[in-house]
């Protein structure tokens, strides 16, 4: 009988030596997993700090670039505006233009009137002038007879 119990007690210390070598392999398994997990865990928590860091400078670029394209409408309206009266005073200058040509035209034709007006009074003098010397020719001519 004690070799039964001796048989018995052998197995059971062969059984107890296989949990203590199978507990020993998964409480290092476990502190592997353990191990791994923690790496993980910070892995992303840094990854989660670095995306906040990446969004929170998304915003502040979205933040700039919404002021730039504020700064960029005003600009825009300003320079709309200043076209608009650039148009408006290019219209006048047109419209002052048309009324200066439409002068100038009426002046030359004028000019060209008068120029005709004088050509025939020079015409008309030269005549009167040989007249007066024929007159004073015809004159001199008495005046020697008297």
């Amino acid at each position: 009988r004690l070799t039964g119990q001796q048989q018995e007690i052998n197995s059971l210390m062969q059984r107890k030596s296989a949990v203590d070598e199978e507990n020993t392999r998964l409480k290092n398994e476990f502190g592997n997993l353990n191990r791994k997990f923690k790496d993980k865990s910070q892995e992303l928590k840094d990854t989660e700090e670095c995306a906040q860091k990446k969004e929170e400078q998304n915003r502040l670029v979205i933040k700039n670039l919404e002021e730039e394209n504020k700064g960029l409408n005003i600009c825009c309206a300003d320079l709309l505006s200043d076209l608009e009266k650039l148009r408006k005073q290019e219209t006048q200058w047109i419209k002052e233009k048309s009324g200066s040509d439409a002068r100038i035209k009426n002046l030359e034709a004028d000019l060209a009137e008068t120029r005709e007006q004088i050509k025939s009074l020079y015409s008309i003098c030269s005549n009167l002038s040989s007249q007066v010397d024929v007159k004073q020719e015809e004159l001199f001519q008495k005046d020697c007879d008297v």
